[in-house]
């Protein structure tokens, strides 16, 4: 939810480098770097508080209360930027950016959908998309909303919603493009078998002669054992 706040214990590191920073890892702590009006500050965060930090109501987007070394000063910030291993999914760096309260910040905010199974269209089997998952805002810090929600509930195959079609909250400025597409709903992909050519067929209807002539064959083939019995029998009455 809009407005969130957190508190966020760091401790300022003094050690830099890619070296640091692995041993640091290992010992459950993340780095990371606190950006302010001065020069920014090296930190490192307990993984686990940081986790707690940004999964609560605000999300990625709660204003987060940092507090250095205990000291008892608190600076709002904001998650800036945050790398992920590609392997085991943690978080290995993040960027906290210091910011007023009072002064509006652009974010991304992620948009999501509900209502897709009552769409008429997906009832019908029509395939929901959506091409764009986030859009750019801009409003205070504790005002920027932890996600955006769009209804498809009544979208018929092809139909199209775009950034025009979400509602802004109070307080909150769209500042990309409105008539960017956010979902669409198109009719289900037909898999048409192409048309023979005429070698094609002509390779089918010599298949086909062939195996006409082939089955006449064997029909008129007397069976071996019905040959070898017959030939039996004469020997017999002569």
């Amino acid at each position: 939810m809009a407005g969130e706040r957190t508190k966020l214990v760091v401790v300022q590191r003094e050690g830099l480098g890619s070296s640091e920073s692995r041993r640091l890892r290992k010992e459950g702590l993340v780095p990371g770097v606190l950006y302010g009006n001065g020069e920014p500050v090296a930190i490192s965060i307990a993984e686990r508080e940081l986790r707690r930090a940004l999964t609560g109501g605000g999300g990625l987007h709660a204003i987060l209360d940092v507090e250095i070394d205990g000291k008892g000063e608190t600076h709002a910030s904001i998650l800036k930027e945050y790398q992920v291993d590609p392997v085991r999914g943690g978080v290995t760096h993040v960027d906290l950016q210091e910011v007023r309260l009072d002064r509006a910040i652009q974010a991304s905010v992620a948009v999501q959908l509900f209502g897709g199974d009552d769409a008429p269209g997906v009832r019908e089997g029509g395939v929901l998309s959506q091409p764009l998952r986030e859009v750019t805002v801009e409003a205070l810090p504790l005002e920027v909303p932890e996600h955006l929600e769009l209804d498809v509930s009544g979208m018929e195959i092809g139909a199209t919603l775009r950034i025009t079609d979400l509602t802004a909250p109070d307080g909150v400025t769209f500042l990309d493009d409105p008539e960017m597409v956010v979902a669409t709903l198109t009719a289900p992909t037909k898999i048409v078998e192409p048309e023979p050519t005429e070698e094609e067929l002509a390779e089918m209807e010599a298949e086909a002669a062939e195996g006409e002539e082939g089955a006449e064959g064997e029909e008129a083939a007397p069976d071996e054992s019905e040959a070898e019995a017959s030939g039996d029998e004469d020997t017999a009455e002569g």
